[in-house]
């Protein structure tokens, strides 16, 4: 055997042994006429790690944060390359309230009012949309109980 196949082992099992990130499950939902894909994020370490380190994201595709109780939950965006707008929602999935959101800043974000889920999209996805407070997110209840 020749040394580059050497030196390619012990790379392969190092890669082999690293766990492998879980992927989040993903659900679709709807905004009026309008589809939306998104990872739903349900445990701590998905909810804490959110959209972190990603450069960009597909026109309707989103995050989903399902939150065990409702609260004034907040958002911010250490790590986070995107710029967001979050739309936090009650349990009807009506939207609270919509916040806009810069990259890489750690400015808190947070529900008007108890809120259950978050649904982060691209900034200005709402507002390009006419999806307002008020405006009703469908699909909810495919979503996975919050750990």
């Amino acid at each position: 055997m020749s040394r580059s196949a050497f030196s390619f082992f012990p790379l392969a099992l190092l890669l082999v042994a690293l766990p492998v990130a879980a992927q989040m499950p993903r659900i679709e939902l709807t905004a009026g006429f309008y589809r939306i894909e998104a990872e739903v994020a349900a445990n701590d370490p998905n909810r804490m790690q959110g959209l972190m380190h990603r450069r960009s994201m597909p026109a309707n595709q989103g995050m989903l944060f399902v939150f065990a109780q409702p609260e004034r939950h907040c958002m911010w965006m250490r790590n986070t390359l995107l710029p967001l707008s979050v739309a936090f929602l009650d349990e009807e999935g009506r939207i609270l309230n919509i916040e806009n959101m810069q990259p890489q800043t750690e400015d808190n974000h947070c529900a008007a009012k108890a809120a259950r889920f978050a649904l982060e999209m691209n900034l200005g996805w709402f507002a390009s949309k006419g999806i307002k407070p008020g405006s009703r997110i469908g699909g909810l209840e495919k979503s996975p109980a919050p750990q």
